[in-house]
């Protein structure tokens, strides 16, 4: 299987682990010693600012939620859009932070979108092709917007985008109307 890295695993109805369940991931690194992701719809009820009052060395005054990345505990990370903080880019223009040092500087910024994250998800080799093999999971490309998106309904919007994406390249349709009554 190709890569699926800067690619958006979305539940399928049928995944039943509660740790995905209704879950949209955003994969990191994909290689046939395995994957790793952060699921980018579950929000915490925790703050950045209060996480970075038990972790960081400087006072973080940032209300974003922190995200719970995975059932993988691991180091805190962050997907970001800040170039000099990159570690890794996922896509262009959206990067990947875990070292404290990029961190620390991540959370004292106004005006860069990111999302922290607490553990993450992760697949040994073989696991998540066969997971996809069996329905588990549907794949669509990362974009900037869906990886930061804040809305509740993002595994919504993208399994919609999949189903339109799909019907419409299996009918070769060209173009659906929003309002397909009015043709």
């Amino acid at each position: 299987m190709k890569s699926l890295e800067a690619h958006l695993l979305v539940a399928s109805p049928q995944l039943l682990d509660p740790n995905f369940v209704k879950t949209v991931v955003l994969l990191i690194q994909h290689t046939d010693q395995g994957a790793l992701g952060v699921v980018i719809n579950r929000p915490t009820s925790k703050t950045v600012e209060e996480l970075w009052k038990e972790v960081g060395d400087a006072p973080c005054d940032s209300r974003q939620p922190v995200h719970l990345g995975g059932p993988v505990s691991g180091p805190l990370m962050a997907v970001h859009t800040d170039h000099s903080l990159a570690e890794v880019e996922i896509l262009p223009g959206v990067f990947f932070a875990a070292r404290k040092e990029n961190l620390d500087q991540l959370v004292l910024q106004d005006g860069q979108a990111s999302k922290v994250f607490i553990g993450h998800a992760g697949w040994g080799p073989g696991q998540l092709e066969n997971e996809i093999e069996v329905g588990g999971w549907l794949i669509t490309p990362a974009t900037a917007e869906y990886i930061f998106y804040d809305g509740d309904d993002l595994w919504e919007e993208v399994l919609e985008q999949i189903g339109s994406s799909t019907l419409s390249s299996m009918l070769d349709i060209k173009h659906v109307p929003e309002d397909p009554s009015m043709n």
